[in-house]
């Protein structure tokens, strides 16, 4: 058969050559070795490895029998709960009308490039979607350059050089943090910084702050205190909640930005409907809160904060460049002091770098040309998450309460972390 002639493979240009999501793309290959009898430590997924707390779980139970279709925007009773929960982490004062529900934090993302003609702006490193996403509508995206030094952060300076050859050229700027996949946030000078610059030249700022909650501190402060008319607040329930697979993101807007919110609204109405039903009934606990969240979420980060600490540790006696994480479950190591040895072996990649460390140890993690690098830049996004959350919170708030979390927490609740080290540190020094 002639494909070149066929119309059955006519593929929009702006597919062509993209390949799955890199994140779960590794996560089906883990899977797949696994299946085949290999021992796999998953690192390569940022899956929050705790459990969706049970108060959460037993109102999806209650509403398994909503089955009307819900306004396109959401659930009036779940926006109020997210405008709720907005007001009081960031002592703002949105109303339910400035909240959009959707299947997931990336699907609204999504229909954001397609409502707004403007080009992307995200910092290097991001997130593996931002800019596929914008590859396949079609936008142009500008790499934001970021230092190890100033611990992969945007600064307000590089934001403004980007931007001053053309002040008028509408642009959406991408702001993640605690970020996928460095771990690291922003200081409120350096927000208030940025902000500045998103004013002065009228951006349209996505804040993803669905890792906000697990700022280990819990410290994290919203973009949006300082530059309020122009920021979109994205979050979910994936990341903080454990409900992943439970697909339910939120867009805030401010009043300033309600028509696009109204066109994203007109995508949504011709695509996805509207969101899971059961799913945003159960939301509203989860957004509502309560002393059982708030216990959650505190033995969560002193979880997430004590391994991230023992994992960056670990990784640094290696011989490893890497940042000490703030907050999420991720950690982006360098191992460019390794490039002599590696390259004896040919590898001359990070992506050849990451395939051997698989089939070498079973250890699976992410290459940094996955997240915006150069392909013979010899970096990793690690996602510090193959351990058994239940039972790590469970000793966290158990025979660990009133300690502070050390090594020895770490050996016991996440053993396959450790010998994942183990088993890098071993690699390296055999090379």
């Amino acid at each position: 058969m002639d494909i070149k002639n066929d119309h059955r493979f006519a593929i929009n240009l702006n597919v062509r050559g993209i390949q799955p999501s890199s994140t779960l793309r590794i996560n089906e290959l883990s899977n797949q070795l696994r299946s085949e009898g290999k021992d796999i430590i998953k690192l390569g997924l940022g899956q929050s490895p705790f459990p969706v707390p049970e108060r959460v779980v037993n109102a999806l139970k209650e509403h398994a029998h909503e089955k009307d279709y819900l306004p396109v925007k959401g659930l009036k009773g779940l926006r109020q709960a997210i405008a709720g929960y907005i007001n009081r982490a960031e002592r703002m004062r949105c109303t339910w009308e400035d909240v959009l529900i959707g299947p997931g934090s990336k699907e609204l993302l999504f229909i954001l490039q397609l409502a707004y003609y403007g080009d992307l702006l995200i910092p290097r490193p991001s997130w593996v979607s931002y800019a596929p996403q914008a590859r396949i509508i079609g936008r142009s995206v500008h790499w934001l350059p970021t230092h190890a030094e100033n611990n992969w952060q945007l600064t307000a300076e590089e934001l403004d050089i980007i931007c001053r050859d053309d002040p008028s050229r509408p642009r959406i700027l991408i702001l993640n943090y605690p970020s996928n996949p460095t771990g690291c946030t922003y200081t409120d000078d350096q927000l208030l910084a940025i902000a500045n610059v998103a004013r002065k030249y009228n951006l349209i700022l996505l804040s993803d702050e669905i890792y906000g909650e697990v700022h280990f501190e819990s410290r994290h402060k919203s973009i949006a205190r300082y530059y309020p008319e122009g920021t979109i607040i994205s979050t979910g329930m994936s990341k903080w909640l454990g409900a992943g697979g439970w697909r339910l993101g939120t867009f805030i807007f401010p009043p300033e930005l309600r028509p696009l919110q109204d066109a994203m609204a007109i995508i949504a109405s011709e695509t996805f409907t509207s969101t899971s039903a059961p799913i945003q009934h159960a939301a509203i606990t989860a957004f509502d809160g309560g002393e059982d969240i708030d216990e959650y979420l505190k033995q969560s980060r002193r979880v997430l904060k004590v391994v991230g600490e023992y994992m960056h540790s670990r990784l640094s006696a290696m011989g490893a460049v890497v940042r000490k994480p703030e907050g999420a479950f991720y950690l982006f190591p360098d191992f460019s002091a390794f490039s002599e040895k590696l390259a004896r072996k040919d590898i001359k990649t990070s992506q050849a770098f990451c395939t051997a460390l698989l089939e070498d140890t079973g250890v699976a993690i992410l290459p940094s040309s996955d997240f915006g690098f150069v392909p013979d830049h010899m970096g990793a996004r690690l996602a510090f998450v193959d351990f058994d959350g239940t039972q790590a919170l469970e000793l966290a708030g158990g025979s660990y309460a009133d300690q502070e979390l050390g090594e020895d927490f770490v050996q016991e609740a996440g053993p396959r972390l450790v010998l994942a080290m183990d088993k890098m540190e071993k690699w390296l020094n055999s090379l």
